[in-house]
């Protein structure tokens, strides 16, 4: 049986789960369109993530994605490392209150009882990997399960313990790296390298993500090995997106000033590498981006949401995450269905 068959999807179209840009309009959009609408949910606390699944199946019949990140008790809860001094140093001469949360990030156990006490059709993993036990469990309820791989070896590992498929993410994507593995960060890999090297080591149904945004792409990933394409940075800039208008117009700008469509590497603004567009803030600290000088994920991320949030409040495009894949030079306005009738079509 194909995954999409498995999945029950009309097309090969699996709508990225990108964490703050995502709302359940979007993912209940692209899934009553026949694709597999996804809610980025990693940042989103329990209580709140049960309201949106509820609103998801309000709005569709059709099957979504929860996407989870996968944190230690102790990474979720504790906030212990210390602030890098450069950034204290930007905090206080902008005259930035640093208030820092009490914890990091919502609790990754607690979110996982949710997806236990309201089922889901599919729930994707990424950041790490869950027990057998675990997936057993969402399979016994209906939910399907996806994991995320920036090298064959995660890969491999979803399959051992029993994941439905997996969602293989080249260098070319945008947002965060998915990974887990030291080999991830150390060698990544391009998409369809990662594609043919993850087949030669398990059968497990993949779906492939990086720089996917158009029709054709899709069919190329197909062709290399894949079943389903995950596509994020061409939603970014659809009616029915999350992210705030300084981001969208950022994009758009770089779709049309092809200089202005760098895109970087980067743990500046997390602790864990994300790709997005070039702007001073990459730039004013790119001497402080050895991993050895930054708190890890979701620590530094935790001490960035200040000031990623005071730049958005004073519409500055040079101190927000832009997040955005290689492809962004070719994003357009349009509305989310608008998209998804242009890929089909191109295909």
């Amino acid at each position: 049986m194909t995954l999409l068959n498995t999945l029950d999807l009309t097309y090969p179209i699996v709508q990225a789960p990108m964490a703050g840009a995502t709302t359940p309009e979007l993912a209940a959009t692209v899934s009553n369109f026949g694709g597999l609408g996804s809610l980025g949910s990693g940042t989103t606390a329990p209580d709140v993530l049960h309201e949106h699944i509820n609103t998801l199946k309000s709005l569709t019949d059709r099957p979504f994605m929860i996407n989870l990140m996968v944190l230690s008790e102790r990474d979720s809860n504790t906030l212990d490392s210390e602030i890098p001094a450069w950034l204290s140093q930007y905090y206080q001469v902008n005259d930035i209150d640093m208030a820092l949360p009490e914890r990091p990030a919502p609790n990754f156990a607690e979110q996982l009882q949710v997806l236990y006490d309201n089922p889901v059709p599919v729930a994707s993993f990424t950041f790490g990997i869950i027990s057998a036990e675990q997936v057993e469990r969402l399979q016994s309820l209906g939910t399907r399960v996806i994991g995320t791989a920036n090298h064959p070896l995660e890969a491999k590992a979803w399959a051992e313990v029993g994941a439905d498929a997996v969602c293989v993410q080249g260098v070319e994507a945008g947002g965060h790296r998915g990974g887990w593995l030291a080999q991830s960060e150390n060698d990544p890999l391009g998409l369809l390298t990662l594609i043919s090297q993850t087949r030669a080591c398990t059968d497990i149904p993949l779906i492939a993500a990086g720089g996917i945004m158009t029709g054709q792409a899709i069919k190329a990933i197909q062709a290399a090995g894949a079943e389903l394409a995950q596509i994020g940075t061409a939603f970014l800039t659809t009616d029915k997106c999350g992210i705030n208008d300084i981001y969208k117009q950022a994009l758009l700008d770089a779709s049309q000033d092809k200089r202005s469509a760098e895109t970087r590497l980067t743990r500046l603004f997390s602790g864990k590498q994300a790709r997005g567009l070039l702007n001073n803030y990459l730039r004013d600290f790119a001497q402080f981006e050895s991993a050895h000088e930054l708190p890890p994920y979701p620590q530094l991320n935790a001490m960035t949401k200040v000031l990623r949030a005071h730049a958005t409040n004073n519409l500055d495009p040079e101190h927000q995450s832009l997040w955005a894949g290689q492809g962004v030079a070719l994003v357009r306005q349009e509305r989310t269905i608008e998209l998804l009738e242009r890929l089909v079509g191109e295909r």
